[in-house]
């Protein structure tokens, strides 16, 4: 799937209007419901193609934050022969009471991939967790970024981003 077809099929499949409160707290008129494209295995594919074009060499492992990053580093690893790991939101309370789930130690170097980046508050929690264990995130790349601050707060974070589409991409004016 080409870029043009890939971002008419996440548009025609998962933008939503209406009156929103997106997890950054802030208020929309549109919504673009991850879940809707991140189902769709045509979409999921090409996204985990997209995602293996910023593997550089020095990239060991592929990192995904729960729930939504999940399905889009698994692609990912797929698309491109490397591990991957989850990097949950909490500490689960039971059985391992692991943060990350999947293997990562000191040195490895991590590709964290993101679903939709609107002011960057949950990747960079799952970006901080990645360090806490010892590794390196090489960059940051989302599927969409909504151009609502996250650029500048990872990158003020000290991380590079990038992503693959933007609102703009989608002819979604606020």
């Amino acid at each position: 799937m080409d870029r043009d077809q890939l971002i008419k099929r996440i548009k025609e499949t998962s933008y939503l209007e209406g009156d929103f409160t997106l997890r950054s707290g802030k208020k929309s008129k549109y919504y673009m419901d991850k879940y809707l494209f991140e189902t769709c295995p045509d979409i999921l594919k090409a996204l985990g193609e997209e995602f293996a074009r910023y593997i550089d060499e020095d990239v060991n492992i592929i990192a995904g934050a729960a729930l939504g990053g999940v399905a889009l580093a698994a692609s990912t690893a797929m698309a491109s022969g490397k591990n991957w790991i989850i990097v949950r939101q909490h500490e689960k309370g039971y059985g391992t009471s692991n943060l990350i789930e999947g293997k990562l130690g000191p040195g490895d170097k991590v590709l964290l991939v993101e679903d939709i980046a609107t002011t960057g508050g949950q990747v960079l929690e799952a970006a901080k967790a990645i360090a806490d264990a010892g590794a390196t995130v090489t960059k940051i790349v989302a599927v969409i970024d909504r151009k609502q601050g996250a650029k500048e707060n990872i990158t003020q974070a000290g991380y590079e981003f990038d992503s693959l589409i933007t609102k703009d991409d989608l002819g979604i004016k606020d």
